[in-house]
C-alpha cells in the first residue's frame, strides 16, 4: 500500500497530480481523504494511473466530482491482482468507511428464508434468517418476515406440515389444536405414516420450487381415485387441500410464467434522492418486494447508483441466476464476473425492453417512484418537526441525530438499557443499541445507576471511536425518560465524561402521568410544557414510546432466554443438540451435574473426551 506524501500544502487537483509519478497501470482501489483524514470517496480502477490522471485534469467534471476533488488533501492506494478483486474490495471499504461521496446502501439487513429441516424423520418447516448452517433445504429469499409467515400459513393449510420444535414434537401424547383445525397432519402421535408425511414434504418443496400446477394435478387424481374407491372422507380432505392451493395461487399477485429465478431491480432518482425497488422471483412466484433508499453520494448518475447498489447488496448474499434492471450499469462485464465468482455459477444481467420481463421491471419502477414520493413527503414532514423541536427548546439548529434512552427490568432482574436513534429520515433502526446492565454494586431497581452505566458505556465508546466527532455518530440531542432529578444526575455523568456540551431534555409524565401533559426539564431552567395539540409534542411522544417499546422487547427476550437457561449452557463444547441429548437421557440439568463419568459416556453423541470435560466442569476439576 502506498499512502500520503510529506507535502501537506497542496490540495485538490495539484495534490492529485503529485501522485501520478508514483503510480503504475495496476488495478486497485484508491481512497480520497480531506484535511482531517476523513475518507471522502473510495473507488476502483482497472488502471490506477489512468484513473487518477482523470481527476488531475481541472475540467470536464460534474459538480459533485469537482467538489470532491477540491476537498481532497491526500490519497491512499491499494493494488490488487485483478479488477474484480478491486470491485469486491471497493464495496467492502464503502460499507465499512461510509464515505460522503460514495453511493451507500444504508439498509442492509438479511432476508428470511423458509427452511424444510431434514434432521428429523418428520421434517419441520419454519422461518430461517441468517447463516444457512442447519441441515435441510432453503427457499428464498422472501422480502419480509410477513411474506414468510403468510407463505408458511398457506403451506400449513395445503400440505399439513408440522412447525413445532423437536422437543415439543417428542413430548406430545395427543394432537394439538393445529390438527383439529386441519393445519397439521399430527405426525407426533402417529396420525400419519412416515411415508405419507414424506410425500407431503415432497409436494410442499415442489410448490416452493414453482411446480404448483403439477402438485394440483396429482391431488386432483388422488381425489378422483378416493371418490371412486368410496373413500369419501379422504376425498373431501383432498378437495379442501385443492381449494386452499387454488386460493394460494390466486392471491400471490404477479407470478411470471417466463421468469423462474430473478431479482427485479428498478431505480428512480428525483431531487438528489434515490429509491431502489427489488422484487424477488423464485420458482415462477413473486415472493415479495422491498424498497431501499441508498445515499447517492451528492448526485451520482443512475448507472453508478445501480452498480454500487448491486455490488453492496450481493456482497453478503447469494445472487439469483438473473438480474432484471431498469437501467444499464457502468461496468456490466466486471459485475457479471464478480457475481459469478460469488455464486459459483453464471449470473445474467439484462435491461429488458419488451415482453413479460419488461413489464416486471416497469412494475418495480412504478413502485420505486411511488415509494420515493412518499419518502420525500415524510422527509419534509420530519424536517418541519426537527425545526419545531429546535425552536421549542432553543437549540442552535435542528438536530440531525436524536438519541433516546430507556431502561426496563422487573424488580431489578434481567435489567437492560435501550437506545433508539432518530434523524431527518425518521427512526434509524440500524443505529439502535441495547445494553445488558452488568450492575456491579447496583441496588436492584436503581434506575439512576442503570442510566449511569448505559451512558458511561455509550460515551466511552464514542470518545474512543470518534473523538473528533466527525463520523456523524455523536448525538445532537439526548432525550431522557425522567424529571429534574434524572436530568441533574445525567448531566453530572456527562460532565464527568467530558461531554457536558451535548444538549439534553428530560421527559417527565406530568400531571396524573397522562400522555399530553408531559413536562420537559433542562439543566438550569424551569420545567416547561408544550401545547396539547403541538405536533412537536406528538413527535416526542413517538420517540419516547419507540424507546419504551425497544427496551421492553429487549427485556422480554432476555427474560425468555433466562427462563430456558441451564448450567449446561456454560459447558464448553455442549451445543443445542448435545444439550437435548443430555436432558433426554438424565431428565434434568441437576441430574447431569450429579452423573458419574461412566453414565455420561453412555449418552448418544457424547464422546469420552466430552464426557470427561462435562464431569470436570461440574466437579471442579
Amino acid at each position: 500500500m502506498s499512502g500520503m506524501t510529506d507535502d501537506t500544502i497542496l490540495t485538490g487537483y495539484a495534490r492529485i497530480q503529485s501522485y501520478l509519478k508514483t503510480l503504475d497501470g495496476s488495478p486497485g482501489v484508491y481512497r480520497m481523504l480531506d484535511a482531517s483524514n476523513r475518507v471522502l470517496y473510495v473507488g476502483k480502477a482497472r488502471n490506477l494511473r489512468a484513473r487518477v490522471s482523470n481527476y488531475a485534469r481541472p475540467s470536464g467534471h460534474s459538480g459533485r466530482i469537482d467538489r470532491m476533488i477540491r476537498e481532497t488533501s491526500s490519497m491512499m492506494f491499494l493494488t490488487t491482482r485483478t479488477e474484480t478483486e478491486a470491485l469486491l474490495l471497493e464495496q467492502n471499504l464503502i460499507k465499512q468507511l461510509k464515505p460522503r461521496y460514495n453511493v451507500l446502501l444504508r439498509d442492509d439487513k438479511s432476508f428470511p428464508n423458509i427452511l424444510v429441516a431434514k434432521d428429523h424423520d418428520f421434517p419441520q418447516i419454519r422461518k430461517h434468517r441468517g447463516r444457512k448452517t442447519d441441515k435441510g433445504n432453503y427457499y428464498g429469499p422472501f422480502a419480509s418476515a410477513g411474506a414468510v409467515n403468510r407463505t408458511l400459513n398457506q403451506l400449513q393449510k395445503v400440505f399439513l406440515l408440522r412447525n413445532c420444535s423437536d422437543t415439543m414434537f417428542e413430548g406430545r401424547t395427543r394432537p394439538c389444536l393445529l390438527f383439529q383445525i386441519k393445519r397439521c397432519s399430527a405426525p407426533c402421535v402417529g396420525e400419519i405414516s412416515a411415508e405419507d408425511y414424506r410425500s407431503l414434504v415432497s409436494d410442499a418443496e415442489r410448490f416452493l420450487s414453482g411446480r404448483s400446477t403439477k402438485v394440483q394435478a396429482d391431488l386432483a387424481l388422488q381425489m378422483a381415485e378416493a371418490a371412486e374407491a368410496m373413500e369419501f372422507e379422504r376425498a373431501a380432505a383432498l378437495r379442501d387441500r385443492i381449494r386452499a392451493l387454488t386460493h394460494v395461487q390466486s392471491s400471490q399477485g404477479i407470478n411470471p410464467r417466463g421468469v423462474t429465478e430473478a431479482d427485479v431491480i428498478a431505480l428512480h432518482l428525483e431531487g438528489g434522492q434515490a429509491c431502489v425497488q427489488v422484487f424477488f422471483i423464485r420458482g415462477n412466484q413473486n415472493w415479495g418486494n422491498r424498497d431501499f433508499f441508498p445515499r447517492t453520494g451528492s448526485g451520482a448518475e443512475a448507472g453508478e447508483v445501480l452498480e454500487a447498489f448491486i455490488g453492496q447488496f450481493y456482497s453478503d448474499r447469494e445472487p439469483p441466476r438473473q438480474l432484471l434492471l431498469s437501467h444499464p450499469i457502468d461496468n456490466e462485464d466486471l459485475m457479471l464476473e464478480a457475481l459469478a465468482q460469488k455464486a459459483g455459477r453464471k449470473v445474467d444481467i439484462s435491461v429488458p425492453l419488451r415482453g413479460e420481463k419488461a413489464e416486471l421491471v416497469a412494475g418495480a419502477a412504478r413502485n420505486a417512484r411511488e415509494s420515493l414520493a412518499r419518502r420525500l413527503s415524510e422527509t419534509l414532514t420530519q424536517a418541519k418537526l426537527l425545526k419545531g423541536l429546535a425552536e421549542a427548546f432553543d437549540l442552535d439548529a435542528p438536530p440531525q441525530r436524536i438519541e433516546v434512552y430507556d431502561n426496563s427490568h422487573i424488580q431489578g432482574t434481567n435489567a437492560v438499557g435501550a437506545m433508539i436513534v432518530a434523524g431527518p429520515d425518521g427512526f434509524m433502526k440500524n443505529s439502535y443499541r441495547k445494553f445488558n446492565i452488568r450492575g456491579d454494586g447496583l441496588t436492584p431497581g436503581d434506575d439512576f445507576g442503570m442510566m449511569k452505566e448505559v451512558l458511561t458505556r455509550r460515551f466511552h465508546r464514542l470518545l474512543k471511536e470518534d473523538a473528533d466527532r466527525s463520523a456523524g455518530t455523536w448525538p445532537d440531542l439526548l432525550l431522557i425518560d425522567g424529571g429534574a432529578g434524572q436530568v441533574s444526575a445525567v448531566r453530572g455523568i456527562m460532565e464527568d465524561l467530558g461531554v457536558g456540551d451535548v444538549p439534553m431534555i428530560g421527559v417527565a409524565k406530568g400531571v396524573d402521568r397522562d400522555a399530553g401533559k408531559e413536562e420537559f426539564h433542562r439543566t438550569g431552567q424551569r420545567p416547561m410544557a408544550l401545547r396539547h395539540n403541538d405536533p412537536v409534542l406528538y413527535f416526542i411522544q413517538r420517540l419516547r414510546d419507540e424507546a419504551h417499546r425497544f427496551a421492553i422487547g429487549t427485556h422480554r427476550a432476555k427474560r425468555a432466554k433466562a427462563v430456558g437457561a441451564t448450567p449446561l449452557d456454560d459447558v464448553p463444547g455442549v451445543g443445542a443438540s448435545r444439550k437435548r441429548a443430555l436432558l433426554a437421557h438424565f431428565g434434568s440439568a441437576k441430574a447431569v451435574s450429579r452423573a458419574d463419568l461412566a453414565d455420561l459416556k453412555a449418552v448418544d453423541g457424547i464422546s469420552d473426551a466430552l464426557a470427561q470435560l462435562i464431569y470436570d466442569f461440574f466437579h471442579g476439576s
